[in-house]
């Protein structure tokens, strides 16, 4: 398989889940990071695709792209790096893969209020983790996000209630790239 389709949990496209190339990760940056690397493992794909929610920051509710990555729950600033970088290593801070699109930040965390200390457009908890797995093992990374909240206090019952919400979204996309 050449392209590999990756979500958090199947609830968020209940109608693709019959594609062969479709995997679900779990809800979190290590489980993401896990799933990623074993399918890239297994399957040697070219290019793994990942759909999926987030909070919306500078933007409202729509589909977006996502091309730049950062994860906001690594503060360490106390050791000598910047927010978000991993102390002892030389990954960038913001992972860019080159395109234009918006900026993703990742934690472990639902986003409650939208004051963030590391800049972003949208939140969620699983994409940073991808598109590093993806990036050291050189391997193509794509982001599509459908914004179900607007990272506040509202933001678990709002995702509740909106997290297959992107499915149609998904499906186009997937449509648009013959994948479908």
């Amino acid at each position: 398989m050449n392209h590999l389709i990756v979500l958090a949990l199947p609830q968020e496209a209940p109608d693709i889940q019959h594609l062969d190339n479709v995997f679900f990760t779990g809800i979190g940056k290590v489980n993401a990071a896990m799933t990623v690397a074993q399918l890239i493992e297994r399957y040697r794909p070219q290019h793994i695709i990942n759909f999926g929610t987030a909070g919306g920051i500078t933007v409202g509710p729509g589909f977006y792209q996502v091309t730049k990555f950062v994860q906001r729950d690594m503060l360490c600033t106390d050791l000598g790096v910047q927010p978000g970088q991993t102390p002892f290593e030389s990954t960038p801070v913001i992972l860019d893969m080159g395109t234009s699109g918006l900026t993703c930040s990742t934690g472990d965390n639902f986003v409650t209020n939208p004051q963030l200390t590391i800049p972003a457009d949208l939140v969620d908890m699983e994409a940073y983790a991808m598109a590093k797995t993806c990036w050291r093992n050189q391997v193509q990374f794509s982001c599509w996000k459908y914004v179900s909240d607007q990272a506040d206090q509202n933001a678990s019952m709002d995702w509740n209630v909106m997290m297959s919400a992107g499915q149609s979204h998904y499906i186009q996309k997937l449509k648009d790239l013959d994948l479908w």
